[in-house]
């Protein structure tokens, strides 16, 4: 039996399917389609460089790794790879070959500093270092039990403060772009971003097949957005919040837990069962909120990262 490292067929269903199955079962406090997986080709930047590969056996698709460039941040020459294989096909080499096709495609695009998460798990860890790769920050991963767990109450709203959704600004979403890049500017992180591309911001963000405007809860101050909450949903019975943050003129008022409060307490209604969100490990503010709202930790990741040359 041969494995093999191939590019994702964009124009095959299957291969979307398989590679969003192997991330869901690699991974699954992180939602994933094969809807989303095929937007993210066919959107990513081009100076992204962005190349989804996968790995074969005997036609089975049993490893993905999702590659490419920090194209928004100030610092150039920074790359990434996210490596996946399938929890019962692990030990046949996926893993490996994953990570030397998606270095050689990153050095091809000068890049020289190379990020991956890495589950927080010996095996897992073993295999980076092997590999050149030291230890960084960490981040958590965490889940709510929505169908089961109390909420508690929403917060409430401060003085000359509304509660509005996304799809609110459907004609006019660049105060929410602004307001994203922000607040992403401010988040822990080994990498720095800049949101300077409004239209890129557009394809990859506001048209994303997870978005869900309607779950989006945006606290509006004066009719500007002062906070949110921006909410995905897989079609089914999950849900998650992928950014949650405040403009830094208003901060230390509760309006983040006020939108996430809204967010969830909606979500609920709407029939989801289960909330996903993720923290840096050093983001104390954002774990204390989400503990309130009773997310427990259920996974960590490392931040691991490799120089070339």
């Amino acid at each position: 039996m041969t494995v093999i490292v191939r590019d994702l067929r964009t124009e095959d269903a299957e291969d979307a399917e398989g590679f969003s199955h192997i991330r869901r079962l690699a991974l699954p406090y992180m939602l994933s389609t094969p809807e989303s997986v095929l937007h993210d080709v066919t959107h990513a930047h081009p100076d992204a460089h962005f190349r989804p590969l996968v790995a074969e056996e005997d036609g089975e698709l049993i490893g993905t790794a999702n590659t490419g460039v920090v194209y928004d941040s100030p610092q150039p020459g920074q790359g990434y790879l996210n490596v996946y294989v399938h929890p019962e096909r692990r030990g046949r080499g996926a893993g490996a070959l994953l990570v030397r096709t998606a270095e050689e495609h990153l050095a091809e695009v000068s890049a020289n500093k190379l990020f991956a998460w890495v589950l927080d798990e010996p095996a897992n860890r073993s295999f980076a270092e092997r590999r050149g790769y030291r230890a960084s920050r960490s981040a958590h991963f965490l889940r709510l039990d929505l169908a089961n767990s109390p909420l508690p109450p929403r917060p409430e709203a401060p003085a000359g403060v509304e509660l509005r959704t996304a799809a609110d600004f459907a004609d006019d979403p660049r105060p929410l772009f602004e307001l994203d890049a922000e607040t992403l500017a401010d988040e822990p992180s080994d990498i720095a971003h800049e949101f300077t591309d409004y239209e890129a911001w557009l394809k990859e963000t506001w048209h994303h097949p997870l978005l869900s405007q309607e779950l989006t809860s945006v606290a509006v101050v004066d009719g500007r957005p002062a906070a949110f909450s921006a909410a995905r949903t897989d079609g089914g019975t999950r849900y998650g919040t992928v950014m949650t943050g405040t403009a830094r003129a208003h901060r230390g008022r509760g309006l983040a837990k006020l939108a996430k409060a809204d967010s969830l307490h909606r979500a609920r209604a709407a029939g989801f069962t289960e909330a996903f969100t993720g923290n840096d490990s050093g983001n104390g503010p954002m774990l204390a909120i989400n503990k309130w709202f009773g997310y427990e930790i259920c996974a960590t990741e490392v931040q691991h990262v490799r120089e070339l040359g």
